[in-house]
């Protein structure tokens, strides 16, 4: 833990808190934002299954979940030139804990969002519409924060869960982008940018294409049923 530390925080003086006692309560408290992962993958599934029975649709195709490393945490709060203790942590880093979901269509990340957040013991923290107003280099995709009960022995605890919410596509883009960013020469990362945000605009048109084809098929069922 020593090493990890140092290697993290180089220079920055402490002033609460020794690094040992640091990285020793941040492992505890992994345990509660485990759990609090736990309870939104398990809303989230339940509602896919229920969405299954009552509209023969699974709006999920697939859920990620993460934890954000002590090294990650910590690089965080120095960012941010916050002092390095649990309180500072728990009040400004808020994605710790998080949770990917991969929907099949745009619509199903805007009827998952609703589901989830409508929920009597969710709490919505902060939204950030990314598919509405994309970012910059063409990243798309629905963040929520929340926070959700976890049941302690000491009582009940509300913890924040980042949960992002994105289309195959958008996920395919962003997963491949990430991973081909850090390769780009400098000679060429202009270019490689436009590359790769002109793929972006593409995988988006292709994404409402297949929405719509996927609303003709259902309205085309409902009207056989109909008749």
């Amino acid at each position: 833990m020593k090493n990890l530390f140092k290697d993290t925080v180089k220079d920055k003086v402490l002033t609460e808190e020794h690094p040992e006692e640091f990285l020793g309560k941040y492992l505890v408290l992994e345990q509660e934002y485990k759990a609090a992962i736990k309870e939104v993958t398990t809303k989230l599934e339940i509602l896919d299954e229920e969405f299954k029975c009552s509209h023969e649709h699974n709006p999920i195709h697939h859920i990620e979940t993460r934890l954000k490393s002590p090294k990650s945490s910590i690089n965080k709060l120095i960012k941010l030139n916050k002092p390095l203790n649990l309180e500072e942590l728990q009040a400004n880093v808020k994605d710790i804990a998080g949770v990917r979901v991969v929907c099949n269509y745009i619509d199903d990340i805007y009827t998952i969002a609703h589901l989830l957040t409508n929920q009597s013991d969710i709490t919505l923290m902060t939204e950030k519409d990314y598919i509405a107003n994309p970012k910059p280099n063409g990243y798309r995709s629905l963040h929520l924060v929340v926070t959700v009960p976890i049941f302690l022995s000491k009582g009940v605890k509300y913890v924040p869960v980042e949960v992002q919410i994105r289309t195959i596509a958008m996920d395919f883009w962003a997963s491949l982008e990430h991973s081909l960013r850090y390769k780009v020469p400098t000679d060429t990362t202009k270019e490689i940018e436009k590359r790769l945000y002109d793929c972006a605009e593409s995988i988006s048109l292709v994404d409402s294409e297949m929405q719509m084809i996927h609303k003709t098929i259902q309205e085309h069922e409902f009207t056989g049923k109909e008749s």
